[in-house]
């Protein structure tokens, strides 16, 4: 089941930015989350994590909601953010640990896919660090591994390659594609068009704060009257209907 997001309106101080944006991230399946900038991608994940209330519609993750359950609904949802958002007072091995907590997760069982993750991100090494001695792509390295770690139904991650290194993009594909195998739903927002399209199993494009197509690439063949076409044309047409809307 995991994310369904039916008709959902919302934005900022009641000015609404999502315009009945309705779509679904089923069961071990990747979709990414396509769009020109401003189109809303921000927007939307920010309703599905809780910073931000709908206005109309709702958000529910393998049956549970915000409203209703919001720890449970929490619990579910792994999610590694464009920008790093850090404890500068908590050591790497401290952030972990409240990771743990915060999840209500087994310590030993999570330990061992900690230090895998760890391990595998080059920061195994590096337990007992600040945040303020790490580079960006090292913190987001320790966002990513903090998210893996977790058995969580549904991982959101915004923009996951900003600040990766190759090797790093690398193995986060590796992990996403894990998670994938063992049945959790992964959401992806990126510019990455090549490797959304290597990658994800379907895709959301958002086009002023609405679905504009959604589907495998063929179904948005079909939605876009093209054929043969990759995403980057797919996108580039979405780009000329928002330059010429009349066309």
């Amino acid at each position: 089941m995991s994310l369904e997001v039916k008709h959902l309106t919302g934005g900022y101080a009641q000015v609404p930015v999502l315009k009945d944006v309705s779509f679904t991230v089923p069961d071990g399946e990747i979709v990414a989350l396509i769009g020109l900038n401003g189109a809303g991608k921000s927007t939307t994940i920010k309703h599905i994590i809780g910073v931000l209330t709908p206005m109309k519609g709702t958000i529910a993750v393998n049956g549970l909601t915000l409203a209703k359950n919001p720890d449970a609904y929490h619990q579910q949802i792994a999610y590694v953010p464009e920008t790093p958002v850090l404890y500068p007072e908590l050591t790497l091995k401290e952030h972990i640990e409240m990771t743990i907590l915060a999840y209500d997760l087994d310590h030993d069982e999570t330990w061992q896919r900690a230090h895998r993750l760890l391990k595998m991100f080059r920061l195994d090494n590096k337990l007992d660090w600040f945040p303020i001695h790490f580079s960006k792509g090292m913190r987001q390295k320790v966002m990513i591994v903090c998210a893996f770690m977790t058995q969580a139904s549904l991982y959101i991650i915004d923009e996951p390659f900003t600040g990766l290194d190759p090797l790093a993009i690398n193995d986060l594909l590796t992990i996403v594609n894990e998670k994938k195998q063992e049945g959790a739903s992964v959401f992806m927002s990126t510019h990455i068009l090549d490797t959304a399209q290597k990658y994800a199993d379907q895709f959301v494009l958002l086009n002023h704060g609405r679905v504009r197509a959604e589907g495998t690439l063929k179904q948005l063949e079909e939605q876009f009257h093209m054929s043969a076409a990759d995403l980057d044309d797919i996108y580039l047409q979405m780009t000329k209907e928002e330059a010429d809307p009349d066309d």
